[in-house]
Parts: C-alpha cells; sequence; structure tokens
C-alpha cells in the first residue's frame, strides 16, 4: 500500500515518515534523499537536479516520475510505503497513480503548521541550500505547484490532515493510527 505524505517543506513528513518506518518495518522513499544521493554521487541525474534544487525549484516532472517509478518497482507489492516528497505536482499524481504497484495510492497524509514554524525550521537544518531566499522560494513553489494536491487527494477522498506543529510524539501516535486503520481496512 502506497501512503502519500503531503504538506510544505519543513513540516515534518520524513522525521515522522522515518520513525514510523523504524517502529513498523514500513518502507520509507523520500525523493528529496534520492535527489541528494544522485547529487553527492555526481549522476547525470544529480547534476540536472542540483541546479533546480539550488534555486529552490521543483525537479522536472519527467525526471522525478522515473525516478520514483523505478524505486517503487524495487518494493514487494504488500509492502507499506511512505512516499514522502512525491507527487508534487497534479501531473505526477496522476503519473503516480497509473504506475504504482500493489493497488496504487490508499491515502493521503497532509501535514500542515503555520509559516513561521516552517521557516525556523528550515533554517535551522543547516543544509546548503536552505538559505532564507531559498526557503521563501520553496515555500511559494509548494504553494503554487504542491497545495492544489490537498484539494486532489480530498476530491478523491483519500486525505486526512494532520496538524504538525504539536510535539514529534504527538504526531507520530495520529499519524500511525490513521495507517494501523488503512492497514486493518485493506
Amino acid at each position: 500500500m502506497i501512503v502519500v505524505l503531503l504538506g510544505p517543506p519543513g513540516v515534518g513528513k520524513g522525521t515522522q515518515a522515518e520513525r514510523a518506518a523504524a517502529r513498523f518495518g514500513w518502507r520509507h522513499l523520500s525523493t528529496g534523499e534520492l535527489l541528494r544521493d544522485e547529487v553527492v554521487r555526481g549522476t547525470p541525474l544529480g547534476q540536472q537536479a542540483n541546479v533546480y534544487m539550488l534555486r529552490g525549484e521543483l525537479v522536472p516532472d519527467a525526471v522525478m516520475v522515473d525516478m520514483v517509478a523505478e524505486a517503487l518497482a524495487n518494493v514487494p507489492e504488500d509492502a507499506m510505503v511512505l512516499l514522502d516528497g512525491f507527487p508534487r505536482t497534479l501531473p505526477q499524481a496522476q503519473a503516480l497513480a497509473a504506475k504504482a504497484p500493489g493497488g496504487g495510492i490508499r491515502l493521503a497524509l497532509y501535514f500542515h503548521a503555520p509559516d513561521a514554524v516552517l521557516v525556523q525550521r528550515l533554517l535551522g537544518r543547516g543544509r546548503p541550500d536552505d538559505t532564507q531566499e531559498v526557503v521563501e522560494r520553496r515555500l511559494a513553489v509548494y504553494r503554487q505547484n504542491t497545495e492544489p494536491l490537498v484539494a486532489h487527494y480530498r476530491n478523491l477522498g483519500m486525505l486526512r490532515p494532520i496538524q504538525a506543529d504539536r510535539p514529534v510524539d504527538a504526531i507520530q501516535n495520529e499519524m500511525t493510527a490513521i495507517l494501523q486503520e488503512a492497514l486493518v481496512a485493506r
């Protein structure tokens, strides 16, 4: 079962996915980590993606769809996959729905928090691409390109919102309860 984790940069999707994956043996597939790995290794995909990432822009859909489809092809169909950082656009969501194994996307968790919290978290991570200018650009790009996915998944009856400016354990408990409920309903 594939679960899409939605929300702006810095909302804690990755932290929550890592904790849940470690606790329950679920798969955490972070496109940000996949991309950063490609950049560090200096692959052609990494070099191409780095140009966009340094400007705070989204990597083109075709590159992302191929990368995620390849990663999902290596996951057993009955696995719980927490997909973090993808899709980020409606065309990506449509491509993912067409290519997703194991019955496709069953759920979209929407993590949300006030902008002031997000900016503080992002600037505190210490990544080279997390400057004030790039952080503000990333949030603007999120609102323009990714936030429409909230309505898309809501219209499909798959969206579950999670308030993400609370203690990490409280968020984790809510998230895992939703996921365990979805597994039982499967």
